[in-house]
């Protein structure tokens, strides 16, 4: 029995197409993997339009889809927000009665003001997600910060890298 000398899978021009396609399998696989699982790089999350359909309220018992927590966290769309560029008295763990009470006006005027209408969600530079695995997020209206209107009206911090008292 006598081998055959026209094998054409050991020429280069045979070789090469098969190894293209096989890159362009293994790139879309990847995309699609990551696609499926969420994996988004921050610069492709950079913004995101929130129309006005939804309401916006406080958040109680397991609804977590479109609600507040207090006046710098909130659910959009199952996704727990962190608004990135400030930070408000807590009203889960108050440590005075003051923090208590003004946390509670943060996240009043901050249902207020999802509600107006629309906004971008901008992605924090450099960090997606804050320890608790929260996205970081800017709430922006007409150029501007949701979160600044709230530190203008007395309701929160512009957010320095680490909390300050509210007591």
């Amino acid at each position: 029995m006598e081998l055959q000398k026209n094998d054409h899978s050991l020429r280069p021009e045979f070789r090469y197409p098969v190894r293209k396609i096989i890159v362009a399998i293994a790139v879309s696989g990847c995309a699609l993997g990551a696609h499926i699982f969420g994996i988004v790089p921050v610069a492709e999350a950079a913004s995101l339009v929130i129309s006005p359909e939804t309401t916006y309220r406080k958040c109680f018992g397991g609804d977590r889809f479109a609600c507040v927590v207090d006046g710098d966290t909130l659910w959009i769309e199952g996704a727990k927000i962190r608004i990135a560029d400030i930070d408000a008295p807590e009203i889960s763990e108050p440590k005075c009665a003051t923090e208590l009470a003004l946390g509670n006006r943060a996240t009043d005027r901050l249902i207020e003001l999802v509600n107006q209408g629309t906004f971008e969600l901008r992605a924090w530079p450099g960090r997606d997600e804050d320890r608790y695995g929260r996205k970081l997020r800017v709430l922006i209206r007409d150029g501007r910060s949701l979160g600044d209107i709230l530190v203008s009206e007395g309701l929160a911090r512009t957010w320095t890298g680490r909390r300050q008292p509210w007591c």
